[in-house]
């Protein structure tokens, strides 16, 4: 097998900005910021806008949506006249 072919796999923090969760997992990106983890090690800090903590699907949360300005442009745009 070849050396240096596949990128490193490190442990990770990443950590949800829009609603302040955090967890440990596997990734091959890295980081310059670090982050004291719970078992009292440092780990590079991934900052992602959206996971399972924040995502509509998980948690049961679905955003209301303007419908009805969705639908007056359609028939505006596809009515009969």
């Amino acid at each position: 097998m070849k050396k240096e072919l596949h990128p490193k796999v490190n442990t990770v923090v990443f950590k949800d900005i829009s609603c302040d969760y955090s967890f440990l997992g596997t990734s091959t990106m890295n980081s310059n910021e670090k982050v004291k983890w719970e078992d009292g090690k440092e780990y590079p800090l991934i900052k992602v806008e959206i996971s399972s903590a924040s995502h509509p699907f998980f948690t049961g949360k679905q955003r209301v949506l303007d419908t009805e300005g969705r639908i007056d442009r359609f028939k505006k745009k596809y009515g009969r006249k």
